[in-house]
């Protein structure tokens, strides 16, 4: 698994998992529900992650659709 993004915004994950669907590409979201641990201050990200064959794809949708500057570092 590789991770894409990791952000507070929930509507973010929100429309990056919209894209990823659209595109049939199986996904994972982990930490979201880290706000009832946390006290929902939202200060832990949450993190969305693809499978290692989809992530040039995944990536290039993200960059598609404006979303560049929200992308992880590709290692």
């Amino acid at each position: 698994m590789r991770e894409l993004v990791r952000t507070n915004d929930l509507v973010l994950v929100s429309a990056i998992g919209a894209l990823l669907d659209g595109a049939n590409i199986h996904h994972l979201v982990l930490d979201q529900n880290m706000s009832i641990i946390e006290g929902s201050l939202g200060v832990l990200p949450s993190r969305i992650l693809v499978h290692e064959d989809d992530n040039r794809l995944a990536r290039e949708i993200l960059r598609d659709a404006g979303l560049a500057h929200e992308l992880r570092a590709d290692e």
